[in-house]
């Protein structure tokens, strides 16, 4: 029994080629895993008539169970199994995400997407800060997000305004509740939100050195499966989102827009720091049995060799907090006039 028990909780619609490393990752820190698989209705153009993936996720989470899983630690959830026998979510990811947390038996809920990862030292340092630390109720990490290869990362105006801070992992026991996905919110049994009560933040972490290492942009197919999703989906409100992987992803025709939160401006740098292991090895293996996965990246060292580029890059960070100021008055100006 692993100590703290933690239930890892995912949801996943084509989570190839990632599904069976994630899996694998987090299976020594588990004292469960809960996948909850398929698609909501908005991502019915990415999954099969039935609302499954498309790209056979649903098959290797069943295959890594029956051959992996010694200690039946896995959990698989669809839709059929809440009672909704054609296969799709009608709730989206509020109702995805509750269907993993109320089947939870450990004492934290760690919400994990299928396209991140840590690093095993970091996962290990966590569980000892909640072993001696039993108040803690929320931890918070600061995401690196990943770009076409492990090589690049995307920074940018969103991100630096805090979407890159996730809030991840929560204490669980009975009559607590998972209240929303966006952003994610678990509720005491007093209805208390836990960031109220001990949260462990992302900025201590950060001077640890400990990060949520995202791969959420590396692969086309990836990044044109949640184009799609955010185009169709209500909540999203990316109407160019297809457009935006067309001319911004797949070419690098808006070297300022790398984001795939595109109304602000965004870069990519050169990332030298260290990986989870088994993301290097996902890597290895893809260059053998899948290289037509990977992106080509010669544009972007073509991009990154470019002086202009560098010099845009400082321009544009300088300008962050200038922007940033003017922003809130703006919305500090309409509040009064409102009222």
């Amino acid at each position: 029994m692993t100590d703290p028990r933690i239930t890892f909780g995912i949801i996943v619609l084509n989570g190839e080629p990632f599904t069976r490393y994630t899996l694998e990752a987090l299976y020594p820190f588990a004292h469960e895993i809960i996948v909850v698989e398929g698609a909501a209705y908005a991502a019915r153009g990415i999954a099969r008539s039935d609302g499954h993936s498309r790209d056979g996720t649903l098959e290797v989470l069943r295959e890594f169970k029956a051959r992996h899983d010694a200690d039946n630690k896995i959990t698989i959830v669809t839709a059929e199994d809440e009672g909704y026998p054609d296969g799709f979510w009608p709730g989206e990811k509020d109702e995805q995400s509750r269907a993993y947390a109320k089947r939870a038996t450990g004492e934290y809920l760690w919400q994990i997407d299928i396209d991140e990862f840590y690093r095993p030292d970091d996962m290990k340092y966590i569980c000892h800060k909640l072993k001696s630390d039993k108040n803690i109720s929320t931890v918070t990490f600061k995401q690196i997000t990943f770009w076409g290869s492990t090589g690049y990362a995307v920074d940018g105006w969103y991100l630096r305004r805090g979407a890159s801070r996730y809030h991840r992992l929560f204490k669980w026991g009975p009559g607590y509740s998972y209240v929303t996905h966006r952003p994610p919110t678990v509720h005491d049994e007093r209805g208390v939100d836990l960031r109220e009560i001990a949260w462990l933040r992302s900025e201590e972490l950060e001077r640890d050195g400990i990060f949520l290492y995202h791969y959420s942009l590396l692969f086309p197919k990836q990044v044109k499966e949640k184009c799609d999703y955010y185009e169709s989906a209500p909540w999203a409100k990316r109407a160019r989102a297809r457009h935006w992987a067309e001319n911004a992803y797949l070419a690098l025709n808006e070297p300022f827009r790398v984001h795939n939160v595109y109304d602000l401006p965004s870069w990519l740098d050169r990332y030298v720091g260290p990986h989870p292991p088994i993301v290097l090895r996902m890597m290895d293996d893809l260059r053998v049995s899948n290289p037509g996965l990977l992106r080509d990246c010669t544009d972007v060292e073509h991009l990154l060799s470019r002086a202009w580029y560098n010099v845009g890059k400082r321009i544009i960070r300088a300008l962050d907090p200038f922007d940033a100021f003017g922003r809130r008055v703006v919305r500090r100006v309409r509040s009064w006039l409102k009222h």
